[in-house]
């Protein structure tokens, strides 16, 4: 089956000569191809967001709210679709689809609040006669690029915050599970979104480097890699644009001594092995203060992660799913072959896994390593991967210090029974969203995600509040209305 691209309101596939193959994770099996977009195919989608803009930005709030909730509306009606479409091509189980698309519908919901997020400030008299007010208003033209791992949540999280804020949007999802983003297209267009606000281009590096360069594109924002997060930002900002880039997570769970070792194993469970670990949210350092903690924590962890349920996606019964590409899947076996010779005990080796009638499925079993070292690259690095990693230090201080020496910043947690434990980490750890006895803490969709320290580049988090600034800009008007008066003043201007 051949994917198209949306744009003005209806597919296009004219002028491709550069396709790339999309595959079902479960089977190994080509599903589709989809067309890689030129530098010409973008600029015909930023031409189409630069026609609609000026009509959709004139539009009342109230009336681009409407629109949201009838989108909102249509994404619940056809929640089994999208679920579906997710995991035969993401590889994720119909339960995590579901709540991947859930906690879109969330961040849909907030910005079908936008009359009052878009209200702005007003002093009366500032001077004599004199009146202040403050307006936020749409930036143009914007850009979405999201990653593999959420086809669906991750451009929710985007585009409904960008829309409402009267911008336009060309979107350009992960080329690896790219149908869902035109279920999308279809259900806004359905509900009464007019022509050419919303685009979808499918492609690589050239559409990107397409789009940030487009002198129309005002803003971008992505999810994705590190490296290709820098590299957005600093691009992005060389033309003057803005951009929120977030980027890789390498996740801590400190289990404290006084914690419940069963919640915890739990916790890391579904923290570490949900989604096969393709979450930039999951947990994939447990850290363990004190050796008993250890010890106890990797007595539990071991049979649970033996027992995990690996099927396709399909599989009501599944725990996880496989990994979304073969070459994914390489990689993250590459992964754990180094930590093995940097000495990580491998406790739990899911390599050898095979799905028995889905041979040639990119599955692989939940992988455990125990005395992992922070010199190690199973540390340091980001896996994406069905791998946890146990380091153990000897109290909350040696722990605190270890998140903080990371990299990374994007997410971590901590499991105790101690008010003090709990309110020193959240206070001392210098990660974007901390969790307390919450091991996956994605803020809600009325709150702003994103991370700290090279997990995000850009002065603004993701939906929330911050999307909304960011997908604005402040324009601060000051107001008289004097009876004539003659003479220039030519001195700075000072409230009387």
């Amino acid at each position: 089956m051949d994917i198209a691209h949306w744009i003005g309101g209806r597919t296009e596939n004219a002028g491709t000569t550069r396709w790339c193959e999309v595959y079902n994770p479960s089977t190994g099996a080509v599903s589709g191809r989809v067309p890689m977009a030129s530098t010409a195919v973008v600029g015909t989608a930023v031409a189409a967001a630069a026609q609609a803009f000026p009509a959709w930005a004139a539009t009342p709030p109230l009336q681009r709210a409407r629109v949201l909730f009838r989108f909102r509306e249509l994404l619940l009606a056809q929640a089994d679709t999208i679920a579906r479409t997710i995991a035969l091509e993401h590889g994720k189980v119909l339960s995590d689809a579901r709540g991947e698309l859930a906690r879109g519908i969330e961040v849909v919901e907030f910005a079908a609040g936008i009359p009052q997020l878009l209200k702005g400030e007003y002093s009366e008299n500032v001077g004599t006669e004199v009146d202040s007010y403050g307006l936020r208003q749409p930036l143009g033209v914007v850009a979405g690029i999201t990653p593999f791992n959420f086809p669906v949540m991750v451009p929710l999280w985007m585009f409904p915050v960008a829309l409402a804020c009267g911008n336009t949007f060309v979107l350009k999802p992960s080329e690896r599970d790219p149908s869902a983003s035109l279920l999308l297209a279809q259900l806004l267009q359905q509900a009464g979104l007019p022509d050419g606000v919303f685009n979808v281009v499918h492609g690589d590096r050239e559409a990107v480097d397409a789009l940030i360069d487009h002198e129309a594109v005002r803003a971008l924002s992505f999810v994705g890699s590190t490296g290709v997060a820098k590299s957005l930002y600093e691009r992005s900002a060389a033309h003057g644009k803005r951009a929120q880039a977030l980027g890789g997570a390498k996740n801590h769970l400190v289990a404290m001594p006084d914690a419940d070792p069963d919640q915890v194993a739990d916790a890391l469970m579904g923290a570490a092995y949900g989604s096969a670990g393709e979450r930039c949210m999951a947990i994939s350092v447990a850290v363990a203060v004190g050796d008993a903690v250890g010890d106890a924590l990797v007595a539990k962890l071991v049979p649970r992660v033996q027992a995990l349920k690996i099927a396709p996606s399909l599989d009501a019964a599944a725990d996880m799913g496989p990994l979304v590409t073969a070459a994914h899947r390489q990689k993250v076996l590459a992964c754990i072959e180094r930590g093995v010779a940097e000495g990580a005990k491998l406790v739990v080796d899911g390599r050898g896994f095979s799905c028995p009638g889905h041979e040639q499925g990119f599955f692989l079993g939940g992988c455990l390593f125990d005395q992992v070292q922070p010199s190690m690259s199973v540390y340091r690095e980001e896996i994406f991967g069905p791998v946890l990693c146990v380091v153990r230090v000897p109290d909350l201080a040696a722990a605190t210090a270890l998140v903080n020496a990371h990299e990374y910043g994007n997410g971590c947690a901590i499991f105790t029974r101690d008010g003090r434990s709990a309110r020193s980490f959240a206070s001392n750890v210098q990660i974007g969203m901390v969790g307390i006895n919450v091991p996956i803490p994605v803020p809600m969709a009325f709150h702003s995600f994103g991370g700290w320290k090279a997990s995000l580049f850009g002065d603004h988090h993701i939906h929330g509040p911050e999307g909304v600034r960011f997908y604005t800009r402040l324009k601060t008007v000051t107001s008289r209305w004097p009876e004539r008066r003659g003479g220039a003043e030519f001195t700075m201007p000072v409230m009387k």
